[in-house]
């Protein structure tokens, strides 16, 4: 089946054979793609401070460029999380894939906050459509190993996020940091086409009805699952929460560490952004263990709000070593509660429903990102960059203990 019979959502003319793929290279593919496109919206961290002062923006203006992203990517998983059910999951890959090509020529063209805008919101939409599609797609090929499924999700969401601001800050070595690394990004991800094209597709499970296709296309309510509402509102929770703390870390992190530390190189500043976010990738690496679920959510939660909580007092006291700490245990509280509750969602919806469930948990989640970064944005040009963080700090430190004290409590009254 052709990428445009997918969309069309239309049996397939006949056409020489492709490749059929084994379940470990299409499992690659998936997490590849997704982590490749995150990679991508992250690029920019490090550079953000060169991006300011050539466009002469405002801490604001750079929190509005980052949320963007966000409340596109929101407006994307509520719109089309639900598209890769009907068109099948390899088109709705190579539709991200084409989409977030356009986003990144756009935002490393820029010249203009709207351009920044306008670059960023392409990217949004393309991460929005590869969200659903890769969980999805994991899930239909691991259907005995859900919580393989949804661990290889994290791996790639969380991995993906974290190698962005790496890697921008290795590429800005180049000359032209503002511009080269968004061109050699774009060649790169415009390569991910070629296995997605010749691959094999799989059939969409919900196929649309020949005399109305794009009617299944049309935007859906965000789905919550009677059989897994509990489960899905904690892990919602968890990830706002969590990716509060992921958005502070992607656009205003290597402003906060240039201001505590003095100047600091933007391979070092792009590696302290994304740390948070890839200790926690390397968590979902590491088996459970003996602990009950709750109790490891629990522990995972105080653990991240220990360590969002030690962030400003490395900031007073002008210690990186500090900071790094302070990181490491905020990534790895939210890696070990995200992933219980994010693994329970995936175990108790069926898999007709995951794309859209998973997408709805992310909707939520990915608000995490935009809403108190925008508030923080504000604060740190009224009040200055060390009080806002101090202030957006302390409430989602007690944010965390007043959700693990909910889960054992929650716990306590299942038991």
């Amino acid at each position: 089946m052709s990428v445009i019979s997918e969309l069309r959502m239309r049996p397939a003319p006949a056409q020489s054979p492709r490749w059929d793929a084994s379940v470990r290279t299409r499992l690659g593919l998936a997490v590849v793609v997704m982590a490749t496109l995150l990679v991508g919206a992250n690029l920019a961290t490090p550079l953000y401070p060169l991006i300011r002062a050539d466009l002469g923006l405002s801490a604001f203006d750079t929190t509005v460029a980052f949320s963007a992203y966000v409340l596109t990517l929101v407006a994307g998983l509520l719109l089309v999380g639900h598209w890769s059910d009907h068109i099948g999951r390899r088109a709705a890959l190579v539709l991200a894939v084409l989409t977030g090509v356009v986003g990144v020529v756009v935002f490393g063209g820029a010249t203009s906050l709207p351009m920044l805008v306008l670059g960023r919101c392409l990217q949004g939409a393309a991460v929005a459509c590869a969200t659903g599609a890769s969980s999805a797609a994991l899930r239909d090929l691991l259907p005995h190993r859900p919580e393989w499924a949804s661990r290889f999700t994290l791996v790639a969401s969380a991995g993906g996020v974290a190698a962005g601001p790496i890697t921008g800050g290795l590429l800005s070595l180049f000359p032209e940091p503002t511009r080269l690394p968004f061109g050699i990004y774009a060649v790169f991800l415009a390569l991910l086409l070629i296995p997605l094209v010749r691959l094999e597709a799989r059939p969409a499970i919900k196929p649309a009805l020949p005399a109305r296709p794009l009617s299944a296309l049309k935007p859906r309510r965000p789905a919550v699952s009677r059989t897994a509402r509990r489960a899905f509102w904690s892990a919602a929770a968890v990830g706002f929460l969590s990716f509060a703390v992921f958005g502070f870390s992607l656009s205003l992190a290597p402003t906060y560490v240039t201001a505590m530390a003095g100047e600091v190189s933007r391979p070092l500043v792009g590696l302290l952004a994304g740390l948070v976010l890839a200790v926690s990738a390397a968590t979902q690496l590491f088996p459970q263990g003996a602990a009950k679920p709750a109790q490891a959510g629990v522990v995972g939660l105080l653990v991240m709000a220990g360590g969002v909580a030690l962030v400003p007092v490395a900031g007073s006291v002008g210690s990186v070593a500090l900071l790094v700490a302070a990181l490491v245990c905020a990534g790895a509280g939210q890696g070990v509660a995200f992933r219980i509750l994010f693994n329970a969602v995936a175990q108790q919806v069926e898999g007709s429903q995951h794309a859209q469930i998973i997408s709805t948990v992310y909707v939520i989640t990915y608000l995490g990102s935009a809403v108190p970064v925008l508030g923080l944005g504000l604060a740190v040009d009224a009040v200055g960059l060390m009080t806002a963080v101090g202030f957006f700090s302390a409430a989602i430190a007690a944010a965390c203990v007043g959700m693990a004290i909910f889960l054992r409590r929650s716990a306590a009254s299942v038991t």
